[in-house]
């Protein structure tokens, strides 16, 4: 039987992030996947100027409460970017309302980069993101959003190892199951990034690395994030699904670069989306 999943991220019009890359990227592998928008822009808020915002969480509850009749079983729930932390409790509410004990629970939290909030972001997002994260079973948080979350000092954009398996260590201990830190870069490898995984049958983190690319590449969470999820639902293991992800998204990155297209309309996820058809 076909899978189903949820999507709870924003929507921007213009500008591959969120929910314009969750749905293709479920899609592509399979995935029947439903979507409940938190916020309505006009773009991402990177590199545009003048974007609308529209906040939905007057939405949140009622669309919940009518899908909840339709006894619908959710393979996944995925929430990403949040308008604020208050819709934490509204995305709880959700997860109450529509998922079960089989539900994957993967949570991008989507709320910070380079050592800072989002520029929307309220400043209580990241204590209202740890009840959220609490819930998971998957959680892919980058280098800075995991510093957050765990109310330590950011680790600057060269990290030290031990300091990245402290934060899975102690992010695990936080709730989820998997974790999977992303935007991870060693000194010794300058010319690397990649992601660091720990699950509960892990002992110690293990990291994945791909060829670092200079530039702004707007979205790439969501990708990776994307294809994570994608890659689980085909029941690949934690680490086979992050190796994976990694090497799809740098190959977006790759492709994209040699296009030329503006990096702020994010990358061309679509031209990799094949290599999720065929896994079993």
């Amino acid at each position: 039987m076909q899978k189903r999943a949820l999507a709870v991220h924003d929507i921007s019009c213009v500008g591959r992030c969120s929910l314009t890359v969750a749905l293709p990227a479920l899609s592509a592998a399979g995935v029947n996947t439903a979507v409940i928008p938190t916020a309505l822009l006009s773009t991402h808020t990177g590199e545009f100027q003048g974007y609308t915002h529209f906040d939905l969480s007057d939405q949140l509850r009622p669309i919940t409460d009518h899908l909840s009749t339709l006894g619908l079983h959710y393979d996944a729930f995925y929430s990403g970017y949040l308008a604020s932390g208050a819709q934490v409790e509204q995305i709880l509410y959700m997860i109450d309302h529509l998922t079960d004990d089989k539900t994957h629970i993967f949570v991008d939290p989507a709320f910070a980069d380079h050592g800072r909030r989002y520029s929307l972001i309220d400043e209580d997002m990241p204590r209202q993101m740890r009840r959220l994260i609490a819930r998971a079973d998957t959680i892919v948080p980058n280098v800075t959003e995991a510093a957050f979350l765990l109310d330590l000092p950011w680790a600057g954009e060269s990290h030290d190892p031990e300091t990245v398996r402290e934060y899975c260590r102690r992010l695990i201990d936080l709730g989820p199951k998997n974790v999977i830190v992303t935007d991870v870069s060693l000194p010794t490898q300058p010319d690397k990034t990649g992601v660091a995984i720990l699950t509960r049958d892990m002992q110690e983190a293990e990291f994945l690395f791909g060829t670092r690319y200079e530039g702004l590449f707007h979205g790439t969470g969501d990708v990776f994030a994307s294809f994570m999820l994608a890659a689980l639902m085909k029941d690949l293991s934690p680490v086979e699904a992050a190796r994976l992800s990694l090497d799809m998204t740098h190959e977006a990155i790759r492709l994209t670069l040699e296009d030329g297209e503006p990096l702020r309309y994010g990358l061309q996820f679509e031209r990799v989306l094949h290599r999720l058809y065929g896994l079993s």
